[in-house]
């Protein structure tokens, strides 16, 4: 049954059978093993920043999944304003994927993107059945949503790289657990046909 209020009162005005999901890019990066992370988490910045570009051009809508690094009191803006403007080591991060105006946000207590938020709601609103998700980290917070995800039926669409973690190791062993448990496709975002997974019937 449709719902009553197609577009959430006015707030989620798109309608796609994708939603492109970055999970944690808006990242200090300030804590133990951060250094090593920035390593992987630039050029996965950049692929991000790429696939997101593509997939606005696609008509795909870009939902920000970020911590709130339990600040209950924080917004996302604030969290953006931080790690652009206070000299962090994310700061590169945030250049390269600064939310646009008509981007999507949910703040998330914990790992998961769906764990107490409101993710679940906005992709019933939107209409989504295949989550491509992107970020950081590909063993934790990536994993974690893709779990969600898949136990919520969701298709699960996973670049590998616009993925990163604090190793290649741990970065290599997730997308492996996430392909062979999850069956999640970890085509590589250059070769991701974007106008497929919005049709996937029409294939």
């Amino acid at each position: 049954m449709p719902a009553r209020n197609q577009d959430l009162h006015g707030n989620a005005p798109d309608q796609c059978a994708v939603a492109l999901l970055l999970i944690d890019v808006i990242n200090d990066l300030e804590f133990e093993g951060g250094e090593r992370e920035i390593e992987q988490a630039i050029p996965m910045a950049e692929a991000i920043a790429d696939l997101k570009r593509r997939a606005k051009e696609a008509g795909i809508p870009v939902v920000y999944s970020n911590d709130n690094y339990g600040r209950w009191q924080s917004n996302f803006d604030r969290i953006v304003d931080h790690v652009l403007e206070d000299g962090v080591r994310g700061e590169p991060l945030a250049r390269l994927l600064r939310p646009d105006a008509d981007d999507y946000f949910v703040l998330k207590p914990k790992h998961s993107g769906f764990f107490s938020t409101t993710l679940d709601t906005l992709l019933d609103y939107l209409g989504a059945r295949t989550l491509i998700l992107t970020g950081l980290a590909a063993d934790i917070c990536v994993l974690f949503t893709a779990n969600d995800a898949y136990m919520r039926d969701f298709y699960i669409v996973v670049p590998e790289d616009c993925v990163a973690a604090e190793t290649e190791q741990a970065r290599t062993r997730a997308l492996e657990l996430m392909r062979s448990v999850l069956k999640a496709d970890t085509t590589p975002s250059r070769y991701l046909d974007l106008e497929s997974l919005k049709h996937p019937d029409t294939d």
